[in-house]
C-alpha cells in the first residue's frame, strides 16, 4: 500500500560520478547495458524534440487532477535532481507548466518525469527545461489532496526509488538503481566501444549476415535462396 501524507527529507542519492558518467549515453545503450531493464512505457515522450536530461530523482506520487505535491516536492530539490512524478491512477490533466519549471530550475533541477499531463510547452522550450510526460494538456489541476514525496514510485511501470539515476532523451526514459549506477556506467561506455567498431564495419559495406554470424543459422533454421 502506497504511503500518503508523507515526505521523506533524507535520501542517498547516487553520487554525481556515477550520474555524469551515465549522462555521457543514449537511453537505448543503457537499457541495453543494464540487462533490458528499467524502460518506462514509450507513451513517456519529450515535449519538445530537443529535451533529455539525467539526474537523480526526487519521487513524488500525486493524487489525479491535483499537483498540490509538485509544489511540496519543490522543497526537496537539490542541484542535479529530476523530479520523477507518478500518479494514484490514470490522469493527462496539466499538473506542470512554466512557473512550476521555473521555480523548480532555481532548486537546481534538470528536469520532470510524469506519467500525466503537462502544458506552456512553448515556454518549456524556450526555458530549455526538459519534461517528459504522459501528454500535453491545458486542462488545470487543484490543490487539494495529499500524496507523497520520496518515496517509491511506479512511473510508466518502472519503479522509481529516491536517488535513482534517471536518464532520458528522444528515445525514451530508462531508471537506474542507485546501487547499480557505476556498473552499469561501465557497461554502457563498453557496449558504445563495440557498437563503434561495429559501425566501422558496416560503413565499409559489410553485412550484418557476416559481422553476426547469421549464415549458418539462419540455414539451420531453413532459409533458401532461388535465384
Amino acid at each position: 500500500m502506497q504511503e500518503l501524507g508523507i515526505v521523506h527529507r533524507t535520501i542517498a542519492r547516487a553520487s554525481r560520478a556515477d550520474v555524469e558518467a551515465l549522462s555521457a549515453f543514449g537511453v537505448a545503450t543503457v537499457h541495453e547495458a543494464m540487462g533490458r531493464l528499467g524502460l518506462m512505457r514509450p507513451y513517456i515522450r519529450p515535449v519538445y524534440p530537443s529535451a533529455k536530461l539525467c539526474g537523480t530523482a526526487v519521487t513524488v506520487l500525486l493524487q489525479p487532477g491535483d499537483n498540490w505535491m509538485l509544489h511540496v516536492a519543490a522543497e526537496q530539490i537539490q542541484p542535479g535532481d529530476v523530479l520523477v512524478a507518478a500518479c494514484t491512477t490514470e490522469s493527462e490533466d496539466g499538473f506542470f507548466g512554466d512557473l512550476l519549471a521555473t521555480s523548480m530550475r532555481a532548486r537546481g533541477a534538470t528536469g520532470l518525469v510524469i506519467d500525466g499531463g503537462v502544458r506552456d510547452v512553448a515556454d518549456l522550450e524556450a526555458m530549455d527545461f526538459p519534461v517528459f510526460a504522459r501528454a500535453i494538456n491545458s486542462k488545470g489541476t487543484i490543490k487539494a489532496t495529499l500524496g507523497s514525496v520520496n518515496i517509491p514510485v511506479v512511473c510508466a511501470n518502472a519503479l522509481v526509488n529516491p536517488g535513482d539515476v534517471v536518464l532520458a532523451d528522444i528515445d525514451g526514459v530508462v531508471v537506474v538503481p542507485a546501487a547499480r549506477a557505476a556498473q552499469v556506467a561501465e557497461a554502457a561506455r563498453q557496449r558504445e566501444d563495440r557498437e563503434e567498431a561495429k559501425r566501422r564495419r558496416f560503413a565499409t559495406g559489410e553485412l550484418g549476415l557476416d559481422i553476426y554470424d547469421m549464415r549458418g543459422p539462419l540455414a539451420a533454421a531453413g532459409l533458401r535462396y532461388i535465384d
